[in-house]
């Protein structure tokens, strides 16, 4: 089967990394690139203040789609698509957006991934599978160690807020991808938009975030486009109207998602299946972007096996052929370890679930993380003050 349906990232020229660095050059800061990777404006112009309100799961394919249930978004002009960068996946996505880098750079290379011989849950800072709170023995700030765009900004003298659930203020995620601005804490969607219209409406230059969640989660339990879903969506298009009739004249919303979402039916467990848990040392990531680190000496037969078993049902490959063809962009030198020795990103509507270790995602009809142009492309939708 030909790869026609593979959607590269395309970091530094259109992609999730790009937002901030462009927000932060409109607002009259020299944006910084990462490796060798310019950073892009995206048209923005020059503004006063800018804000990011980022709805979790919404894609460009999914918003095209039920435009009708949309009708604010719908009429926006897209300066996107973009592209959200691999895996498709929320922590990875918010690192890769609070950064400015791809994924390479600032570390954080999926869901779950391998750090100094642990298998680290990224979306709650835990062992994958257990509780205990790993903040403490892995500080987000190691774990992420790039500045973020708020410091920097912040640095710069900019006034900047991070708007989102009262739960995720100090949060394992947070500290590793948004740090470095004034938090502020929301319940309900009127609070999110009424927190982001007053940190953008405050005196000087201004950078202001905020984080929608609800789209994402009934797309996980009730599959994207659900009724459920197109509902949720409906909100989403209210909150975004809301913030935009009360921009400043000086003001710009950009609007984006993290990443699109897949409804899947044809599934493997990880965790049941001999084959593919014979030779595995852990098993990281997700259901559609998984990282297979293999025992001492069994890469090879490990590569072979889940080739063997997924055939044209997902892209397998080395995680040194991964990094090469830039799925994860430049990649430094210490986070290299992080990436599996075998990389298999689910094509379709593949995914590779683990009962056992990750219960409840095993479970999910909707899920993302891959590199189809279903979970890839998001919108970036810009709105003025005026």
């Amino acid at each position: 089967m030909p790869d026609d349906d593979l959607v590269l990232p395309r970091y530094g020229d259109r992609s999730l990394s790009d937002v901030l660095p462009a927000l932060l050059t409109a607002l009259g800061e020299p944006a910084v690139g990462s490796g060798d990777i310019a950073p892009t404006d995206l048209g923005l112009g020059t503004v006063r203040a800018a804000a990011v309100l980022l709805v979790d799961g919404l894609g460009s394919n999914l918003l095209r789609r039920h435009a009708a249930d949309a009708p604010f978004l719908a009429s926006l002009p897209d300066a996107g698509p973009l592209t959200a960068g691999f895996p498709s996946t929320t922590p990875i996505s918010l690192a890769s957006l609070g950064t400015g880098m791809p994924p390479g750079a600032h570390g954080m290379v999926g869901l779950s991934f391998r750090a100094d011989g642990a298998l680290l849950d990224t979306l709650l800072w835990r062992p994958v599978g257990g509780s205990e709170d790993l903040r403490t023995m892995f500080p987000p700030e190691y774990v992420q160690p790039m500045p973020t765009v708020f410091e920097r900004a912040a640095a710069a003298g900019i006034d900047v807020t991070v708007v989102s659930k009262g739960e995720f203020k100090g949060s394992g995620l947070t500290r590793a991808a948004l740090r470095g601005g004034s938090f502020r804490s929301t319940f309900a969607l009127g609070d999110l938009a009424a927190e982001v219209i007053g940190a953008l409406n405050g005196p000087g230059r201004r950078l202001v975030y905020g984080y929608h969640a609800d789209l994402d989660g009934l797309g996980h339990r009730r599959g994207p486009g659900s009724l459920s879903w197109r509902m949720q969506l409906g909100q989403a298009d209210r909150l975004a109207a809301l913030i935009a009739e009360s921009l400043p004249s000086d003001a710009v919303l950009v609007i984006t998602g993290d990443h699109g979402m897949v409804e899947v039916d044809d599934v493997l467990d990880a965790d049941t299946h001999d084959d593919l848990k014979r030779d595995v040392l852990l098993l990281g990531g997700d259901g559609r972007a998984r990282h297979v680190y293999a025992r001492r000496g069994a890469a090879a037969n490990v590569l072979a096996t889940w080739r063997s078993v997924l055939g044209e049902r997902a892209w397998v490959v080395t995680g040194e052929e991964a990094v090469e063809r830039g799925w994860f962009g430049p990649v430094a030198p210490r986070m290299r370890d992080r990436i599996g020795d075998v990389v298999m990103a689910a094509r379709g509507t593949t995914a590779v679930v683990r009962s056992v270790a990750e219960p409840l995602l095993a479970t999910l009809p909707g899920q993302h993380g891959s590199l189809t142009a279903d979970e890839q492309y998001v919108p970036l939708l810009v709105a003025r003050g005026g």
